[in-house]
C-alpha cells in the first residue's frame, strides 16, 4: 500500500501492462461509454494463475477460476444502469460504466484503482499529483465495489484521495463504517456488527454455548473473529476453538490448514456449532473435504456463502449436517430475471465477461445444470480441452434457468441498490447543471450529495446513516432437501432496530424451535435447582452442576449462581426450583404439649379449689387456725389459682395484651403468694425462739399486713415501669430456616430478670425463716414443709434459666409454664397438701385435747432440754469458782443465765397457748 501511495505521489504514472494485458483497454472486463462513467470492481475470478510461489516481475498475471455468481454480479450492475438509462430519471443523461475484474487479489484491484484515478480523456493513461484535486478530473465518477472486505479497504485508501464515491454492495467489514479512515466509502449493506449480533442472538435463541469459528487471515476475517469474540462473551457463549485459514487460493498452505482446520472440528465432538466466516471458495473446499472424513454439524453460515448455488449444489452436501445463514435482505429481482431471459441480446463485443461465458459454457454444454458451474469453473482453470462449437455458443441462452439458480438475491438487490442511489444522487446534481458535459461536478461533490440522499427502490424508501451504512436487515434462511435437491429457504427476518427474529408463520417457528434440539455445550445443562460450578478457568461454559444449598433457589436451566429466598418470609431445602412461604408457628391450643400443660394448669385450679373447699368447711379446727387463719389460706390459695390461670396466657397466637399481662399477672401472683408465706414463716420462728435479743427483733419486724403489702407493692412498681419503658411486644422471629415463630419479646431482659431475682429474694427470706423454725412439733411443723416448697422452687427456677436460655422456637412459653407449674404445685402440695391430709385422714389429732395434750409434750422436751443446759452450766460455774474463787463475774454470769433458761421457757408455754387459741390453762403453767 506504501509502495502503490508513493507511486501515486510521482508526477506522471504511466500504466502499462505485459501479456496477457497487451493494452489498458485489455484490462477491463466489460464497457460502455455514457455521459458519466460508473466504476465497477468484482472478484469475477477467484485467483491469478502463477507458476511460482511469489509474483517476481511487476506484471498481471491470466487470472482463473470463472465464478458463475460474481458474474451475475457484474450482469446486475449493467442491468441496473441499463433501468436507469431507459427511465426518466436522468433524463439526456446516459450513465456508462468500465468494470473491472480483481481476481479476488488486492494487487489487480490496486491496478484497476489506478485507471480510475487517471485523468479524463487524456491521450495518455495518467494519474497527476496534485495538491488540491478539488477540480481534477478522474476517469469515473464513482465505483461500486469491489465485493470482498480486504480489496475494498485498500480501494478506498487510494479513492480517498480524491474523495471518489465508493459504494459497496457486500462488503460488510466493521472498520469500514469509520469514517475517518474511509470517508468516501458507503455501502447498501449492514455492517457485519449487525450480523455477528444476530448471530449470536440465534446461538443464544438456540441454547448453545460452545461452539467453534473458522475465519480467513486478512482484515475482514480478524475483525470478524474480534467483533464476534467480544459479543459472544458478553452473551455468555464459549469458543471453543478459532481456526484462521489463508485468506487467497493461491497460498500454497491452504491445503494443510484445511486438513487441520477439519481435523479440530472432528476431535471436539462437544461442539457441535461452527460458525463460519468465509469466501465461497473456501467453504466449497472445506465441505468437500468434510463430506469425506464424514463430518456432521451444525454450520452457521455468513452473508458471503448462505445462498451460494455453488456450495448448495455439492454432491452429498446434506452429509454435513444442518445449515443455517444470514444473507441481506431481498428484493424485488423479477426483472433481473427477465434481462437473463434476453442476454443474447446484450453486446459481446464490450464485454469480454460475456464472450469468456459462452466459451466456457460451450465446452460444458454436455453436462447437466447441476455439474455446469464446476465444469466451467474447472474449464476456466484450463483443465478441461475446449473445442468451438457455433451453434451451441449462439444458443447459449437457452441455459438462462441455470443461470437464475446461480443468482444470489440478496447480493443482486444490494447492487440494484447502490446503483440506484447513485443515480438519484447524480439526479440532484444535475438538476442545476448540464450533466451533459464531463465537467458537470466533481466525484467530491457528488459525494457530499449521495451521503444525503433518500431513494426509492421496488416502492420502498432507502437512505444512508451517518457512518454510510444502509441498514436492511437480514434473511434468515435455512438449506433444506427439497426433491433431493439442497433448496435454500427463508426462514425468518432479523429487524436489526429491535434485535429480534420476525417469524412469518407457525411452521418456521417450529423449525427454529427444531434447532434447539442440537446440542451445543461444553457440560450438560444444569436442571432447575441447581447451579453452574466452573471447572476450567478458562472458559466459563465448562462447569459441574451443584446443588443449590438451603434457603437458595434456581428456577431455570443453567444458572450461574443461585439466587437467595427472602430469609425473613420463605425457605427452600436443597435443590429447590421454588421458596416456600415459611409456616407461622407459635404454641398452639390445638398443640399436644399445650393440651398437656393447660390439663395440669387446670387441675391445679381444681386442687386450690378443693383446698379452698376443705378448709372453708374445717374453719374452727386447730390445723387450720394454726395455718395463720382463714384469710390468709383464701389469699394464698387465690394467688395459686392466679398463677395456673397465668399460664393460659402463654398459649395461642401472641397478642400485645397476653404478652404485656402473662409476666406481670405471674410476677404480682406470686410474689403475693411468697409474701403470705413469709408472714407464716416469721410468726413461725417468733413463736419458738429462745433468744430473747432475736425475739425482740422480730417482734418489732412481724407486721403481717405491712410486709404483704410492702413486698407485694415493690413487685408492683417493678412491673409498672417495665411496662411503661420497655413492655413485651409480639416478636416474628424468622431466624429459623422454615418456620416463622411468633413469640413475645420480653422488651427488657433486665425487667425480666429484676421480676424473677426479687421473687427469688422473697423466697430465699422466706427458706431462712422457715429452715430455722423447722423443729417444730410434729403435726404443728408447717415450717419444714415451707422449706420444702422453696427448694422445690429454687430447684424448678434455677434449672429454668440454662434451659430458657439454649430454648429457643415455639416450645419456648411451653419451658416457662412447666417452671410455674412445677413452682406453684410444689408450694401448694407442700403448704396444704398436709394439712388436708391430717383433716381428712387423721381427724383424731385434729382436736383441742390432742393439740394440747401434743403442745405440752413438746414444751415438757423444750424444758428437760433447758435443765440439761442448766445443769452444764453449774457444773462449768463450780469448775471456773475452783480455779479462780474470787471471781464476782463468774457469778454473775451464771445467775444470768438463770434467768434467761426461765424467760425462754415462759416464752414457749405463752405462745404456743396463744397460737390455739390460748386454749392452755394457766393453771398448768404455773404448775409448769
Amino acid at each position: 500500500m506504501a509502495l502503490l501511495i508513493t507511486l501515486i505521489t510521482c508526477f506522471v504514472i504511466i500504466l502499462t501492462t505485459s501479456q496477457p494485458c497487451q493494452t489498458p483497454d485489455d484490462f477491463v472486463a466489460a464497457t460502455s461509454p455514457g455521459h458519466i462513467i460508473i466504476g465497477g470492481l468484482f472478484p469475477i475470478h477467484e485467483k491469478m494463475l502463477s507458476s511460482e510461489d511469489y509474483p517476481r516481475r511487476p506484471e498481471i498475471q491470466k487470472c482463473v477460476g470463472f465464478e458463475i455468481s460474481v458474474f451475475l454480479q457484474t450482469l446486475a450492475m449493467i442491468h441496473s444502469i441499463e433501468m436507469i438509462n431507459n427511465s426518466t430519471l436522468l433524463s439526456g443523461v446516459k450513465l456508462g460504466y468500465e468494470i473491472y475484474d480483481t481476481c479476488t487479489e488486492v494487487t489487480v484491484a490496486m491496478a484497476a484503482t489506478l485507471r480510475f484515478l487517471s485523468k479524463f480523456n487524456c491521450s495518455r493513461e495518467t494519474v497527476e499529483f496534485k495538491c488540491d484535486f478539488s477540480s481534477y478530473m478522474p476517469r469515473v465518477k464513482a465505483i461500486i465495489g469491489s465485493g470482498y472486505s480486504e480489496i475494498t479497504m485498500a480501494v478506498s485508501r487510494m479513492l480517498n484521495l480524491q474523495l471518489i464515491p465508493q459504494v459497496g454492495y457486500e462488503s460488510t467489514a466493521e472498520i469500514l463504517s469509520d469514517k475517518i479512515r474511509f470517508p468516501s466509502f458507503l455501502r447498501t449493506v449492514p455492517s457485519d456488527f449487525h450480523q455477528i449480533k444476530a448471530m449470536v442472538h440465534l446461538i443464544q435463541k438456540s441454547g448453545w454455548n460452545w461452539v467453534g469459528i473458522v475465519t480467513t487471515d486478512d482484515d475482514y476475517g480478524r475483525l470478524a473473529l474480534n467483533t464476534f469474540t467480544i459479543q459472544v462473551e458478553a452473551k455468555n457463549v464459549c469458543i471453543a476453538f478459532k481456526e484462521v485459514l489463508p485468506a487467497f487460493l493461491s497460498d500454497n498452505t491452504i491445503e494443510v490448514r484445511l486438513n487441520q482446520t477439519l481435523e479440530k472440528i472432528a476431535l471436539e465432538a462437544q461442539v457441535n456449532v461452527i460458525v463460519v466466516f468465509l469466501r465461497q471458495f473456501h467453504v466449497f473446499d472445506l465441505f468437500n473435504k468434510a463430506i469425506e472424513m464424514n463430518i456432521n454439524k451444525m454450520w452457521i453460515a455468513s452473508d458471503n456463502w448462505s445462498t451460494a448455488t455453488k456450495i448448495t449444489t455439492i454432491p452429498n452436501v446434506k452429509k454435513i449436517g444442518k445449515v443455517v445463514g444470514f444473507t441481506f435482505r431481498r428484493g424485488n429481482i423479477s426483472s433481473f430475471h427477465s434481462f437473463l431471459q434476453n442476454l443474447h441480446l446484450l453486446p459481446s463485443d464490450s464485454n469480454k465477461l460475456l464472450r469468456e461465458y459462452v466459451m466456457h459454457l460451450s465446452a460444458c454444454a454436455y453436462l447437466k445444470d447441476t455439474d455446469l458451474s464446476q465444469c466451467i469453473f474447472n474449464h476456466s482453470q484450463g483443465t478441461l480441452a475446449y473445442k468451438a462449437n457455433k451453434t451451441i455458443e449462439r444458443n447459449f441462452f437457452m441455459r438462462n434457468d441455470f443461470l437464475r439458480d446461480y443468482a444470489e438475491p440478496g447480493l443482486i438487490h444490494s447492487i440494484q441498490l447502490a446503483v440506484f442511489a447513485l443515480g438519484y444522487a447524480i439526479q440532484d446534481l444535475c438538476r442545476a447543471r448540464d450533466c451533459q458535459k464531463p465537467n458537470a461536478f466533481q466525484p467530491w461533490e457528488l459525494l457530499d450529495v449521495l451521503k444525503n440522499v433518500t431513494f426509492t427502490v421496488g416502492g420502498n424508501s432507502f437512505h444512508f446513516d451517518a457512518r454510510g451504512d444502509l441498514n436492511t436487515g437480514y434473511d434468515v434462511v435455512l438449506w433444506k432437501e427439497i426433491n433431493g435437491h439442497m433448496t435454500v429457504t427463508k426462514m425468518a427476518e432479523y429487524d436489526l432496530q429491535n434485535d429480534v427474529f420476525i417469524i412469518p408463520d407457525q411452521e418456521t417457528k417450529n423449525e427454529l424451535e427444531n434447532l434447539k434440539k442440537i446440542q451445543s455445550k461444553c457440560s450438560k445443562e444444569c436442571s432447575p435447582g441447581q447451579m453452574k460450578k466452573t471447572t476450567r478457568s478458562q472458559h466459563i461454559c465448562c462447569y459441574e452442576c451443584e446443588n443449590c444449598p438451603e434457603n437458595h433457589y434456581s428456577n431455570q436451566t443453567d444458572m450461574p449462581h443461585c439466587l437467595l429466598c427472602n430469609n425473613e418470609t420463605h425457605w427452600a431445602p436443597v435443590r429447590s426450583t421454588v421458596c416456600f412461604e415459611k409456616e407461622v408457628e407459635y404454641l398452639n391450643w390445638n398443640d399436644s404439649l399445650a393440651i398437656l400443660l393447660l390439663i395440669l394448669s387446670l387441675l391445679g385450679i381444681i386442687c386450690v379449689l378443693v383446698v379452698g373447699i376443705i378448709f372453708t368447711r374445717n374453719l374452727n379446727t386447730p390445723v387450720v387456725k394454726s395455718s395463720g387463719g382463714l384469710r390468709v389460706c383464701y389469699v394464698i390459695l387465690l394467688c395459686h389459682f392466679l398463677n395456673f390461670a397465668s399460664t393460659s396466657f402463654f398459649v395461642g397466637e401472641p397478642q400485645d395484651f397476653t404478652c404485656k399481662t402473662r409476666q406481670t399477672l405471674f410476677g404480682v401472683s406470686f410474689t403475693l403468694c411468697i409474701s403470705c408465706i413469709l408472714t407464716k414463716s416469721l410468726k413461725i420462728l417468733l413463736a419458738f425462739s429462745f433468744d430473747p435479743k432475736l425475739q425482740k427483733f422480730l417482734k418489732c419486724l412481724y407486721k403481717p399486713i405491712l410486709i404483704i403489702f410492702t413486698c407485694t407493692g415493690i413487685q408492683v412498681i417493678i412491673c409498672t415501669l417495665w411496662l411503661i419503658f420497655a413492655a413485651p411486644t409480639v416478636e416474628v422471629n424468622a431466624s429459623l430456616p422454615r418456620v416463622i415463630i411468633l413469640e413475645c419479646e420480653e422488651g427488657s431482659i433486665l425487667a425480666f430478670g429484676t421480676m424473677l431475682g426479687y421473687i427469688a429474694i422473697l423466697a430465699l427470706i422466706c427458706f431462712i425463716f422457715a429452715f430455722k423454725g423447722r423443729k417444730l412439733p410434729e403435726n404443728y411443723n408447717e415450717a419444714k414443709f415451707i422449706t420444702f416448697g422453696m427448694l422445690i422452687y429454687f430447684i424448678a427456677w434455677i434449672t429454668f434459666i440454662p434451659i430458657y436460655a439454649t430454648t429457643f422456637g415455639k416450645y419456648l412459653p411451653a419451658v416457662e409454664i412447666i417452671v410455674i407449674l412445677i413452682s406453684n404445685y410444689g408450694i401448694l402440695c407442700c403448704t396444704f397438701f398436709p394439712k388436708c391430709y391430717v383433716i381428712i385422714c387423721k381427724q383424731e389429732i385434729n382436736t383441742k385435747s390432742a393439740f394440747l395434750k401434743m403442745i405440752y409434750s413438746y414444751s415438757s422436751h423444750s424444758v428437760s432440754s433447758i435443765a440439761v443446759s442448766h445443769a452444764s452450766l453449774e457444773s462449768m460455774h463450780s469448775n471456773v469458782t475452783m480455779t479462780n474463787p474470787s471471781s464476782s463475774d463468774k457469778s454473775a454470769t451464771w445467775k444470768k443465765s438463770k434467768e434467761l433458761q426461765a424467760q425462754a421457757f415462759a416464752h414457749i408455754c405463752k405462745e404456743n397457748a396463744t397460737n390455739v387459741s390460748k386454749t392452755l390453762p394457766r393453771k398448768r403453767i404455773s404448775s409448769i
